[in-house]
């Protein structure tokens, strides 16, 4: 069913990984070849139809692969046919990195939760949370409030700091975010990049509403604080060369390389109103935490099985497997008193931990498994860990516009093949 070159090539990066336990309840299901004929039958009418030029899914199981195949091209420009070797933009995937970058010098005393973002970043101990005041006449004004509490490690983590993306369209704050040029400022380095940020209002308290923007870029500039290099040096010194993520940086510095990027189609590279699909041949020295990542699926399958392993990987531990768990539990849920923005991307059945959603009820009409943690980029890809039925699974795209309503179909066809 699967090209069997495609598999060896899976089966060539990946057999390494084996040695991950079964499930925590013993319940582990496998897949049935009908249900992934199933997957397979609806990506190829996906890139029939033009929705992108082509794409890659992994799904590895008990440490190997399961599923491995490619689909379609890289770029409909070049027909240069889709493989393993692949350089895909991974924009938010790059969030669970950076935070467990961060969870490794939690782990080392280092840095606390609860420490406030102001002891690593002092600028942010001065911001304010804007406020919308409407006037009797009608007239709309922002006024700027004093914190309740100091932003926190943790707030950054989990998305509840305040900081938006600043999207168009989403009240005075996120306007002044969206006109500060943030994602333009390409000449800027982490810190001349949270420097500036700290000059804006925060949209919310801290601790009172998840609301996706730029924490993770913050998170990834007291990286740099606290460790003394650049956020990609520490990166790669301490999870990306050991992990074997030779592929995986923050743009491809190699022209000999350019020909493996994939490519959106032609009309499909809006990421939001005032932003394009990046450039990863350009240098850059925002080296962005929260969504600035490149890479292949051979790098982040290494990643999501030091994961789901429990934060070992070939014999090296990178993360306490005490850590991981406390990465994937939920930490917006009703005890917290969090509410959740009206674009809540976790979806109604997860809440969210720190880097990841994390799956906290079981969609009706399913048996999606609890626990079930993960991510995508607005590019198009994602990434899920699945405990339970010690899996993983990686689907590896560029389509900004369906990203959407092709992850959702691809889950569910994913979970029916495995009579969930």
């Amino acid at each position: 069913m699967f090209g069997r070159r495609a598999l060896f090539a899976a089966l060539v990066l990946l057999s390494s990984a084996a040695g991950a336990q079964a499930g925590p309840d013993g319940r582990a299901r496998s897949f049935s070849p009908e249900g992934l004929a199933k997957v397979s039958d609806y990506i190829r009418k996906e890139v029939a139809a033009g929705t992108f030029p082509g794409a890659i899914l992994l799904l590895q199981q008990h440490g190997k692969p399961v599923y491995y195949e490619n689909f379609g091209v890289r770029d409909v420009a070049t027909e240069i046919s889709m493989s393993a070797d692949t350089i895909f933009r991974l924009y938010s995937m790059s969030k669970p990195v950076t935070t467990v970058m961060a969870m490794m010098l939690v782990e080392e005393g280092k840095l606390s939760l609860d420490d406030p973002v102001a002891k690593y970043i002092p600028a942010f101990g001065r911001m304010k949370v804007g406020v919308e005041k409407k006037a009797e006449d009608g007239k709309v004004s922002l006024d700027l409030e004093p914190l309740n509490r100091p932003v926190t490690v943790k707030d950054l983590m989990r998305h509840t700091s305040g900081l938006p993306y600043g999207y168009y369209g989403g009240g005075p704050v996120n306007k002044l975010y969206a006109d500060a040029g943030l994602f333009d400022n390409k000449a800027l380095n982490n810190a001349e990049l949270v420097a500036k940020i700290a000059t804006l209002p925060l949209a919310e308290q801290p601790g009172t509403i998840w609301d996706y923007g730029l924490s993770t870029d913050v998170l990834g500039r007291i990286v740099e604080v606290i460790s003394g290099k650049s956020l990609l040096q520490f990166e790669k010194e301490r999870l990306l060369d050991p992990l074997g993520m030779t592929e995986t940086a923050y743009y491809v510095a190699d022209p000999a390389k350019w020909p493996r990027i994939a490519e959106p189609m032609p009309a499909d590279r809006a990421i939001s109103p005032m932003t394009q699909v990046r450039d990863p041949r350009q240098p850059l020295k925002w080296e962005s935490g929260g969504g600035g990542l490149v890479g292949t699926v051979g790098d982040y399958a290494r990643f999501s099985q030091m994961l789901l392993n429990g934060g070992t990987f070939e014999g090296r531990r990178y993360l306490k497997a005490e850590t991981i768990a406390l990465m994937a539990k939920d930490h917006i849920g009703p005890d917290t008193k969090v509410s959740r923005e009206q674009n809540y991307y976790p979806g109604a059945s997860s809440g969210f931990g720190l880097g990841f959603a994390v799956r906290t009820s079981v969609p009706e009409g399913t048996s999606w498994p609890l626990g079930e943690y993960r991510w995508d980029g607005v590019g198009g890809t994602f990434f899920f860990i699945d405990p339970e039925d010690d899996l993983f699974g990686i689907f590896m795209v560029q389509t900004p516009s369906q990203r959407g309503r092709v992850q959702l179909a691809l889950k569910t066809l994913i979970y029916q093949a495995m009579g969930r």
